[in-house]
């Protein structure tokens, strides 16, 4: 992969596209030695017209701010300072909130700054520790995925050597591979889009899996707190996790956008269209006749402004954090894990080591397969027959 990006650096740098931030990981064909090089704002505008936080070419946030944090080279600063949070600033608490109001929930927050100091997070070494805690002590867990939990269902992540979706990119016949992902390529030559969307259109050729399946039994199980997920795939919403329990970092396809003047377009109409090949698909607006694309986050495209709702909707009642299938290398995404305080535990089920989660008191890594893992954690919290009950009304649809 490096000998392929190393060339096109110099033009990529030279465009200074930006990013949005949402669903699969775009950023991850770029080597760690790459991913901070800084890019410029487009200055374009988000579907409703309003000018939306935007990010690098590799995906860094530029010159603004949520709250007191800034993010620079890649990397949160100045977040919370890892203590507990205070919305008078002053001082540290040891009150409780849940913000699904079961009142169950272990994560500090206080909103007078008075009090003790929250405890240490747990010590976590096993799946057997990390149910007990969820059986006991959790109602919240914020969730971030990657295309690790979605290569269960048969779909190519981006990096993996001889089976990644960018070293299978020949028969586009693209200038680089990221280009099938850039804004710009697409407004010149839309086709290899189009192409690689009619395999990947949520529901056609893929369904969700266990790891899929266990998400929506959190929800079910009044745990989960949100999803933040890197995935175009839509698996999540297959598997039947609601919409508001979904923050599709890097876009989806159920929607649709003109590329020039941001008219909506029906998602479905749109996907049968570029299924049946009839494409481009151009704007129907007078005088427009833009391309349209599913909304699916480009190169070059803006970061929708809810995802930045984690710093103050999220994170300070958040229970626990579980990142699954991602290697934590795509910024702004990976920043959230860097944002959680550190009260609160941190796991991740990963094949590999992902960003700096390990580094913390109540960090635990779960290795091997995610599939395997989830499995051993599920009859560790004893959902075995609810896992069963759900992977079975998901086969009768």
């Amino acid at each position: 992969m490096t000998s392929v990006l190393g060339p096109t650096l110099t033009t990529l740098h030279h465009h200074a596209h930006t990013c949005h931030g949402r669903l699969l990981p775009l950023l991850l064909l770029l080597p760690p030695n790459h991913r901070h090089m800084m890019g410029t704002t487009t200055g374009r505008r988000g579907n409703d017209g309003k000018s939306n936080t935007r990010v690098g070419r590799f995906g860094h946030r530029l010159g603004s701010a949520v709250g007191d944090s800034v993010v620079i080279r890649g990397r949160p600063y100045g977040v919370w300072g890892g203590s507990s949070f205070s919305s008078s600033g002053t001082g540290n608490s040891s009150s409780s909130f849940s913000s699904s109001g079961t009142g169950n929930s272990s994560s500090s927050f206080s909103s007078s700054g008075a009090g003790k100091s929250s405890p240490p997070p747990p010590v976590l070494k096993n799946a057997e520790d990390l149910a007990e805690f969820i059986k006991e002590r959790v109602s919240n867990v914020l969730v971030m995925v990657g295309a690790g939990i979605s290569t269960p269902s048969g779909i190519p992540d981006f990096r993996s050597p001889g089976t990644g979706l960018y070293d299978n990119l020949q028969k586009y016949n693209l200038p680089y591979p990221e280009a099938i992902f850039d804004i710009d390529y697409f407004m010149t030559d839309p086709r290899p889009f189009y192409t690689l969307a009619q395999d990947l259109y949520p529901g056609i050729n893929y369904s969700p899996n266990t790891t899929h399946h266990f998400l929506h039994l959190l929800h079910l199980q009044h745990k989960l707190q949100i999803i933040y997920t890197q995935n175009i795939d839509g698996l999540e919403r297959l598997a039947g996790i609601p919409e508001d329990k979904v923050m599709e970092a890097h876009g989806t396809f159920t929607r649709a956008s003109c590329t020039r003047c941001g008219r909506r377009h029906d998602g479905q109409r749109v996907k049968q269209a570029i299924v049946d090949g009839d494409v481009p698909v151009w704007c129907d607006e007078p005088k427009c006749k833009g391309k349209v694309k599913p909304d699916i986050v480009f190169f070059g495209e803006n970061l929708p402004s809810e995802f930045w709702d984690y710093h103050h909707h999220y994170l300070p009642f958040t229970d626990l954090l579980l990142v699954m299938g991602t290697s934590l290398q795509v910024y702004p995404f990976a920043g959230i894990a860097e944002a959680v305080s550190t009260h609160t535990p941190r796991v991740l089920i990963n094949r590999t080591p992902a960003g700096t989660i390990g580094s913390r008191p109540g960090d635990l890594h779960l290795t091997g397969d995610i599939v395997n893992n989830i499995n051993t954690l599920v009859e560790a919290l004893g959902w075995q027959d609810k896992l069963r009950h759900i992977q079975q009304q998901q086969q009768q649809q």
